[in-house]
């Protein structure tokens, strides 16, 4: 018996000798070196949501499990204008966010924004592939932001309201309508002669819902997916912003990633940006078959209206004065009009 009692108690201290390399069955998987929150405020549905957990997959594939992404869509880490808070201060080390937005802080992010500057799809990504783009990441650098060079596609915006079609410029006149949290919105819509109201992303619903606002404006893909259609009659096809998504990095948090594995991050990201345009490109009729089958209405605008209006209320001059001659510049070139 003695025998038999020292051979078991042999036997366990030999295992717990063991190295935990030798016992895989209890092995921990080990911590990622770089874990990376990014957050973002559109719906868990939308395509951007989709190709950034796939991007998030294939990073920490391709770097061993040395790099995580964290994805916090819908806004759970904050509204918009807190996370931006969240992002310069390092708190998050990730935001896809548009530059509209980002304006508050980098006023150039705001440049491809400007009111009615594309005419249609086919200008926009030479142009955010080309000098644009280039010009706005710079502008973010200085900032101490690191951009990827790919910027993702939120598509252009239209208005939706409860209470009339949208057909020139004076039907907006007065109207309460909901913008993001940044002076580029509302300076427009100002300029516009309508009553825009800052709400942040995450109310607008309750918003729209209990008519504190009779209107917002944001692209289809947005409109469906965060279901603003469903308190909405009808959507005006204005085109008035193109908006894309930057995924924006902290400055401090990206120059701490070693090189090797920025570049698997900065590929993985592009690759995911150039899909998810793709994407979105295929979905927008889907999009409007939905609206319409709850009872939207849908209608084209006079842009001729709208534009005129700009020009009157001084809105390009303003904006030439803002960016600076040659940004400004830079934005007619690449989108092919005189902007005033």
């Amino acid at each position: 018996m003695a025998t038999s009692f020292i051979r078991r108690r042999d036997v366990l201290t030999a295992i717990a000798t063991v190295p935990l390399v030798a016992v895989p069955f209890i092995r921990r998987a080990a911590a990622a070196e770089f874990s990376l929150k990014i957050a973002h405020p559109l719906a868990v549905a939308h395509p951007t949501n989709t190709r950034l957990l796939e991007a998030a997959d294939k990073i920490n594939k391709d770097t061993d499990g040395r790099v995580e992404l964290r994805i916090f869509p819908n806004g759970q880490l904050g509204g918009e204008a807190d996370t931006l808070s969240q992002l310069r201060s390092g708190a998050v080390e990730g935001y896809v966010i548009g530059g509209l937005v980002v304006s508050t802080v980098v006023p150039a992010a705001a440049l491809d924004g400007t009111g009615f500057a594309f005419s249609d799809a086919s200008k926009v990504w030479p142009a955010m592939d080309g000098k644009l783009g280039a010009h706005i990441r710079d502008a973010f650098a200085k900032s101490n932001l690191y951009a990827t060079r790919t910027s993702w596609d939120l598509g252009f915006r239209e208005i939706t309201t409860s209470v009339k079609p949208i057909r020139t410029v004076s039907d907006l006149a007065g109207l309460k309508i909901r913008v993001p949290s940044a002076a580029a919105y509302t300076s427009l819509f100002r300029a516009l002669d309508a009553a825009p109201t800052s709400v942040q992303f995450t109310d607008v619903y309750p918003a729209l819902q209990t008519r504190i606002v009779d209107a917002q404006e944001n692209p289809l893909s947005l409109i469906v997916t965060s279901r603003f259609h469903e308190v909405q009659k009808f959507c005006s096809l204005t085109n008035h912003i193109w908006q894309g998504n930057w995924v924006l990095f902290n400055g401090r948090a990206w120059k701490g990633i070693p090189e090797k594995l920025q570049a698997i991050v900065e590929d993985r990201l592009n690759e995911a940006g150039r899909a998810q345009r793709s994407d979105l490109a295929g979905l927008e009729q889907s999009y409007r078959d939905t609206m319409i089958k709850s009872g939207i209405v849908f209608n084209d605008v006079d842009a001729d209206s709208f534009r005129a209006k700009l020009k009157s209320a001084g809105y390009y001059t303003d904006m030439r004065r803002k960016f600076g001659d040659q940004a400004f510049d830079i934005l007619a070139e690449a989108t092919g009009t005189s902007l005033g």
